[in-house]
């Protein structure tokens, strides 16, 4: 890969301008998405802090002005607004595709995501709620449309520049997500909440103001939409639309003048049709008739993996919840004399992925060479029993916290088995989500592996709501038996999945 930004993909010196050897459109991209994960990261280390803050779940000394909310209902939220992002995935697709285009939906996705960010800057319960909505409503948009501009960068799916660029362009994301923490967590624990959101508000908007200056890099076919909706289509979603949004409105209406609303009246919902909506759609495309013997196999195959990927996710979104309340109420955030916020434990992650994606990568690619790498079916296990091994792990420190508090590097053991976990399970996953599907269903697939995520972070919701305190060892305990079993489970019946999955693995 050429270092020079001077450089293009041809060699040629001096013919036209390049971001390390690729089409220059992918630093405007790089750019915009480091901006867009500095403030989601952002945001998202300091949602469940502020939550409790105030409340009898805040950690000793914390500040106040948060929701006062308990950590289960804390958790819940949490994890919920992390379901609906990643089931929002989906339409914002189906937007990019057949509305807006990929160019226009980024630059409004952005746009929503910045007021999302700045009406959580506002104090009160309400404009949190709404804020929250913003974000999720944008992330989601943004999510799919920015890859597939990615894509559009190369001369088609054998470029072989294109591994590479989206190599960068994951990089964008983990250095936004590593700086995130560090300066919003720390204004938003130690200046005050609303300004980290506030900060993170700023943060979009450096992305959106270098997405619109960049556009005129990208390629043309990234502001084409490519299948446009009908006029009889368009009538018809339009239909619907207001149809579901009157119902809504009509009985949640009612049931606020009979005095009967809750919280939990938006919470139960929101997160039931967050796990039916997953199987809803997985039982659709595997009861079509038009799918082959051969797809159909495949699909049957794939739902090993879906529900493998959904058991994973319980537990690692858990990193950003039960883990982040642990780290603010029973962990010394101190090392040698020097305190640190708590929010700091969310770069964690994204750093050990920056060191060890490339170490695995050449691990994977040693083993190929010499026929001994594992098989897809075998790293999902592997994914599984990492993530189940770190609540094992967790179990630990959660015994011995008691009145006072642990060592800060309890936490980084946890987190370093799950990052391992996830480099074996997520890349895998949207490689393998690729190769097994249908045709008719090739540009779905992808927002049908984020619903794998959906629909393990609304277990965890549920689990919340229905009050289960996730933070107590019988629990952790039973949460990581669960995981371990799926990965035995999973590595058992490795020749059977392997049969359906055919030619692919």
């Amino acid at each position: 890969m050429a270092s020079s930004l001077t450089k293009d993909s041809s060699g040629i010196p001096g013919s036209e301008k390049t971001f390390f050897g690729h089409p220059r459109g992918l630093a405007t991209l790089f750019m915009t998405e480091m901006w867009e994960r500095f403030s989601f990261y952002g945001m998202r280390a300091l949602l469940p802090l502020y939550l409790v803050s105030g409340g009898t779940a805040a950690a000793g000394g914390s500040q106040g002005g948060g929701l006062a909310m308990t950590a289960a209902t804390a958790t819940a939220i949490y994890s919920i607004y992390l379901a609906m992002v990643y089931l929002l995935a989906m339409p914002g697709g189906w937007f990019g595709d057949r509305v807006w285009g990929p160019r226009r939906t980024v630059a409004i996705s952005a746009s929503v995501i910045m007021l999302g960010h700045l009406t959580l800057a506002l104090p009160g319960q309400g404009a949190f709620f709404a804020g929250l909505a913003l974000v999720a409503l944008g992330s989601g948009l943004l999510k799919a449309n920015i890859s597939t501009m990615v894509g559009h960068l190369y001369d088609g799916p054998d470029d072989p520049r294109r591994d590479g660029g989206f190599t960068v362009f994951y990089m964008g994301i983990n250095l936004g997500a590593f700086a995130a923490p560090l300066v919003i967590g720390t204004v938003g624990q130690q200046v005050g909440w609303h300004l980290g959101f506030a900060l993170a508000a700023v943060g979009m908007g450096l992305g959106l103001v270098q997405f619109l200056y960049g556009t005129r890099h990208l390629n043309p076919r990234s502001g084409l939409v490519p299948e446009p909706l009908t006029r009889e289509e368009r009538n018809r979603v339009l239909r619907r639309t207001v149809l579901v949004v009157l119902a809504a409105a009509v009985f949640y209406g009612v049931v606020v003048v009979a005095g009967l609303y809750t919280m939990n009246w938006a919470l139960v919902p929101i997160t039931v049709a967050g796990l039916l909506i997953p199987v809803a759609v997985l039982v659709r495309i595997k009861r079509d008739r038009e799918l082959s013997d051969g797809e159909q196999s495949r699909m049957t195959g794939y739902i090993w993996f879906f529900a493998a990927a959904a058991v994973f996710w319980m537990i690692y979104d858990q990193g950003g919840s039960t883990l982040a309340i642990f780290a603010a109420d029973k962990t010394d955030t101190s090392v040698f004399g020097w305190s640190f916020p708590a929010s700091w434990f969310q770069s964690v992650n994204p750093v050990l992925i920056m060191a060890l994606a490339p170490l695995l990568a050449w691990i994977w690619l040693y083993l190929a060479r010499r026929a001994k790498e594992p098989s897809t079916v075998v790293k999902f296990a592997a994914g599984l029993a990492l993530v189940g091994l770190s609540f094992f792990l967790f179990i630990l420190p959660l015994s011995a916290a008691g009145g006072g508090k642990v060592g800060p590097l309890w936490l980084v053991g946890i987190y370093l088995l799950q990052t391992v976990g996830e480099l074996c399970l997520s890349p895998v996953g949207l490689s393998v989500t690729t190769k097994m599907a249908p045709a008719k269903y090739a540009s779905q697939m992808l927002g049908v592996w984020f619903l794998a995520v959906t629909a393990g972070d609304c277990v965890t919701g549920l689990l919340s709501l229905a009050g289960v305190d996730l933070n107590t060892t019988g629990v952790v305990a039973l949460e990581a038996a669960v995981a371990a079993l799926a990965g035995i489970g999973v590595y058992a019946y490795r020749g059977k999945v392997r049969t359906l999955m055919g030619r692919v693995h």
